[in-house]
């Protein structure tokens, strides 16, 4: 049986637009309503930095602190969380040489990595910024998907930074045209182990999210993806890990003079793309309407909530950024039935109070004014 985790109590000081804000939960949904520009989505993105890396907009650390402030931020938690009840806090403060850095406290004690809150909540999220995901670049996709594995498998994040900090080094001793073997060769072997890692969890999780949009589509209201993986030596990838790993070194090695030429690493888990068709339409998602997309992407998130809380037997906690506003009145309805159905806590956001109605009483409903709320 799937376990809730839920946000109990939020502070925020000097976050965007808040200057002071404190919300006491009551484990409902919540619904923030107001004006455009008011900070709804500023408060989803606090939210978002209970997670590890950059929070829902990817933000530049220094671009967060409130105008006028003292150059941090904070944002304080109080969870029910996987591993029980703590209490989170996380900001940035600015170092001896004038660094402004994350830091991150747990119960009172600070954290070794902010990888550490994968063991207290999983968050995921959909914002209008994404509706283009589609049609955007494949980096945009490829971070996408990777924020899809990063909430099964924590580590896939650490591996993702290693690769791009060996393929950095190679990259680096090529344009200085240092062809020395021995340390190509273990920067490579170290490229090919991480890379193939990285393939195989996105493999792998887009192998269980494909059975499970499967098993779903008589059911849902909202369109089925089908999904794969390309653009990473498709050709290689149903061989056994090991030879896997042993031709991508052969690859790399053969391949030094090229990519000196061209200033960068050609061939690798940084070129995949991720793949999606709209499987009742037989087309491809990116020659889809703009509705289709959105509605296709909703599925997509809502199957992927529910394999984490399959996964790891606790549901996720969602944030949905203005996710009602080009629904129609029984999608709207539709949505909200699949996002209580996975007994997790989401956090929704729009300007009509009116577009949730079909919530009634399983939201808690809160007001947001100029960076101010009222519960």
């Amino acid at each position: 049986m799937t376990q809730k985790t839920q946000i109990q109590r939020l502070k925020l000081t000097d976050f965007r637009n808040y200057a002071q804000a404190g919300l006491a939960l009551d484990g409902r949904h919540v619904v923030l309503v107001g004006d455009n520009g008011a900070g709804k989505t500023n408060f989803m993105e606090a939210i978002s930095f209970l997670s590890p890396g950059r929070g829902l907009r990817r933000a530049v650390l220094s671009d967060i602190p409130r105008v006028g402030a003292s150059g941090s931020f904070t944002v304080f938690a109080s969870i029910e969380g996987m591993a029980g009840e703590a209490d989170i806090g996380t900001g940035t403060e600015t170092t001896e040489e004038g660094n402004l850095v994350r830091r991150l406290r747990i119960n009172g004690g600070p954290a070794k990595s902010v990888d550490e809150l994968t063991d207290h909540l999983r968050i995921l999220w959909l914002t209008p910024a994404m509706d283009g995901l589609f049609t955007g670049s494949s980096s945009d996709r490829r971070r996408f998907l990777d924020r899809l594995v990063l909430s099964l498998d924590p580590a896939h994040g650490r591996r993702a930074s290693d690769f791009e900090r060996a393929m950095r080094s190679r990259n680096k001793l090529l344009s200085e045209g240092r062809f020395d073997p021995t340390w190509l060769s273990g920067i490579e072997q170290q490229m090919a182990a991480l890379g193939v890692a990285m393939a195989a969890a996105r493999r792998e999780m887009l192998g269980l999210l494909s059975g499970l949009i499967e098993a779903d589509r008589e059911t849902s209201a909202f369109p089925s993806a089908s999904l794969a993986l390309t653009g990473f030596l498709d050709d290689l990838a149903d061989l056994p890990a090991f030879e896997f790993e042993e031709r991508y070194i052969e690859i790399l090695a053969q391949s030094r003079h090229r990519d000196a030429a061209a200033g960068r690493t050609l061939d690798g888990p940084h070129r995949a793309d991720l793949m999606v068709r709209h499987i009742e339409k037989d087309m491809d998602a990116e020659r889809c309407s703009t509705g289709e997309q959105k509605a296709l992407l909703i599925g997509l998130v809502l199957a992927h909530a529910r394999l984490v809380a399959t996964m790891t037997g606790f549901a996720p906690i969602l944030l949905l950024d203005e996710i009602a506003a080009h629904l129609d009145e029984g999608r709207r309805a539709s949505l909200f039935a699949r996002i209580d159905a996975l007994g997790g806590q989401a956090f929704m956001t729009g300007t009509d109070k009116a577009m949730f109605s079909a919530l009634g009483d399983r939201a808690q409903f809160v007001t947001v004014s100029d960076g101010e709320i009222d519960a």
